[in-house]
C-alpha cells in the first residue's frame, strides 16, 4: 500500500478530501420486511412507515446505468438522528436482489448527506473518485436517490440522496406496530 497516495489527515475526524458529511440512514435488505420490523420492534426501533417504491411513486428508474423498472416495499423508523430503513425486492432487476442472492438478509447500506452539496456536485464528486451509479430514481418526483458502487472497495454500498426544500414523507401504507399518536414528529 502506498500511503503517498491517501489522504492528509486535517483533525481527529477529518481527511483532507472529506465531502461525505453525516452517516443519516442504515438499510438492512430482507426478503421478508414483516419479519425484520418485528425482530427491529423487538429492539426498540419503530415504528414503521412502510411504502411501495414502483414505477407509479419512483421516476427516472435505473439500474447499473440502464433505465429499468422495479419494484421494492420500503419501510423507514426514526432512531434519535438516524433513519433506519428496510428494503425488500418485489421484482425488477436492482441492487438489493443482487445482495438477497449473494448473502441474504443483512446489512446493505449507509446513506450520507454530503453535507447538504447539491445534487449534481454529489454525484459528480462520487463518480470522480471512481464510484458509479448502480440504482437510482426520484421518489414521488422530488426525493433524488442513488447508489454507489462501493462494495468492492468498502464492503457496503453507499447512498445519498435529496429532501427538496418542504419535503413531506408521503402518507405511508401503513405503520407497523402502529401509527404514532396523531400529532408526533416523524
Amino acid at each position: 500500500m502506498d500511503l503517498s497516495k491517501l489522504p492528509s489527515v486535517v483533525d481527529g475526524e477529518t481527511l483532507s478530501n472529506s465531502f461525505l458529511g453525516n452517516a443519516v440512514e442504515l438499510c438492512i435488505v430482507t426478503d421478508d420486511h414483516m419479519k425484520t420490523m418485528e425482530g427491529l420492534c423487538q429492539l426498540g426501533i419503530g415504528p414503521w412507515a412502510v411504502y411501495t417504491f414502483s414505477p407509479e411513486t419512483v421516476s427516472d428508474q435505473t439500474y447499473k446505468g440502464e433505465p429499468c423498472a422495479f419494484a421494492l416495499k420500503v419501510c423507514f423508523a426514526q432512531s434519535g438522528n438516524m433513519i433506519w430503513e428496510l428494503m425488500q425486492p418485489l421484482w425488477g432487476p436492482s441492487i438489493f436482489q443482487d445482495f438477497l442472492d449473494k448473502h441474504g438478509t443483512g446489512f446493505h447500506h449507509v446513506a450520507y448527506d454530503c453535507n447538504n452539496e447539491p445534487w449534481e456536485i454529489r454525484i459528480s464528486e462520487l463518480e470522480k473518485r471512481g464510484f458509479k451509479v448502480v440504482q437510482s430514481g426520484k421518489w414521488q418526483g422530488q426525493n433524488a436517490f442513488a447508489f454507489f458502487d462501493t462494495e468492492a472497495a468498502t464492503g457496503a454500498t453507499f447512498e445519498t440522496y435529496h429532501f427538496p426544500e418542504g419535503w413531506d414523507y408521503p402518507e405511508p401504507e401503513s405503520w407497523f406496530p402502529a401509527p404514532p399518536p396523531a400529532g408526533a414528529d416523524w
